[in-house]
């Protein structure tokens, strides 16, 4: 039959190229013999995948069988900070993930905001912040999860001031330049610290700088203080003649959380389970490996073994899972920075929570 139907098109075809075009007889036997060898491929074609699609009545992909509702992804794309590039440099994420046939792929970001501005736009799938990014990015409608807390390690952030300078107590900043990543962990500390010590965000003057642009800043003299996270901070404390003012230690209460874009969190759940064990044994590793940890990073960030065993022995490690207390501390630190005018409206925060069985699925025990 449908040979039949391809015959009589044929015929009605020439007839009417004959009538169009009466002296172009040659061209026409070739375009025949082109137009029948492009018909019959795509019969094939159709008949190939009606038989594909008979296999598969569905029309689903094929996953593994302890992941049957999702779609098993070939590229995790991991945004990092400097703070966390030891998962990087020993490939445990790679070696854990490739049975699996998934590979990672890994990009460097200044901060968190940054970070998330990236997975907001879908460049990354996952990766850490402090407490304040995601503050930021869901008020701007980033459509993003908190998988993870990070155990807190309030000495490893601080305001510093340059070492001749006038400035002696957190009341001797009224008036003057701060500079700081803007939504960032640095962010908050610093709107803590003034208002403990009697002070309003209104009494300083905030310059927005990543952390590269605000060191030289710092050691230009441009900047009256600077409020910063390690590695930066202890590579300042070292090399840019500064002294600390404060430090975060009662202060910050929490340490920062990994997050994952809404869509990677809600497909790959399986993938995120495996990626927060290796996190949460390399964050062991290092716990009881703090030499070791400060002789790897030495020399991949630049920073000579003196700063960088500082940095890391006042680092505290360890991934939490996300309870009702964090949910809690992150809601105040969107009701601050709104109560600010730092964010456009109110958020709640448990709009970019998992369920309580998605985060009991991941495995994670308070250390």
């Amino acid at each position: 039959m449908l040979e039949f139907l391809f015959q009589r098109l044929i015929i009605y075809w020439q007839k009417w190229v004959i009538f169009r075009f009466p002296n172009q007889r040659r061209l026409l036997s070739i375009v025949t013999i082109k137009f029948t060898g492009a018909f019959i491929t795509g019969l094939c074609l159709s008949l190939l995948f009606a038989a594909c699609a008979v296999k598969n009545p569905n029309n689903t992909t094929n996953v593994s069988a302890n992941n049957s509702t999702q779609t098993q992804a070939s590229v995790v794309r991991f945004g990092y900070q400097k703070s966390a590039i030891l998962l990087k440099s020993k490939g445990l994420l790679e070696k854990r993930l490739q049975p699996e046939g998934v590979s990672v792929e890994w990009i460097e970001f200044p901060a968190g905001p940054q970070l998330l501005e990236a997975m907001n736009v879908g460049s990354i799938d996952l990766g850490h912040t402090g407490e304040s990014p995601p503050i930021f990015a869901q008020a701007a409608g980033a459509a993003i999860t908190y998988i993870a807390g990070i155990a807190p390690s309030p000495a490893s952030s601080a305001i510093l001031v340059p070492k001749n300078s006038a400035i002696k107590t957190v009341n001797d900043l009224k008036g003057k330049k701060i500079a700081f990543q803007k939504g960032s962990s640095a962010h908050y500390m610093l709107v803590q610290i003034l208002e403990k010590n009697g002070l309003k965000y209104s009494d300083i003057q905030p310059i927005y700088l990543p952390p590269a642009d605000a060191r030289a800043a710092f050691v230009k003299g441009s900047i009256d203080a600077w409020s910063i996270w390690d590695p930066f901070y202890a590579a300042a404390e070292k090399s840019a003649d500064s002294r600390v003012l404060i430090d975060g230690t009662g202060i910050n209460r929490q340490g920062g959380y990994y997050l994952a874009s809404k869509n990677f969190a809600n497909q790959q759940s399986e993938i995120i389970k495996v990626i927060l064990e290796e996190i949460q044994n390399i964050e062991q590793w290092s716990d009881q490996n703090r030499n070791e940890v400060a002789a790897t990073l030495s020399p991949i960030l630049g920073i000579d073994l003196e700063t960088m065993q500082k940095s890391t022995n006042r680092k505290k490690f360890g991934i939490t899972p996300v309870t009702q207390d964090l949910i809690t501390l992150q809601q105040q630190v969107a009701d601050k920075f709104y109560e600010l005018k730092l964010i456009p409206k109110q958020i709640n925060v448990k709009e970019a929570m998992l369920t309580p069985e998605q985060y009991a699925a991941f495995s994670l025990k308070t250390k």
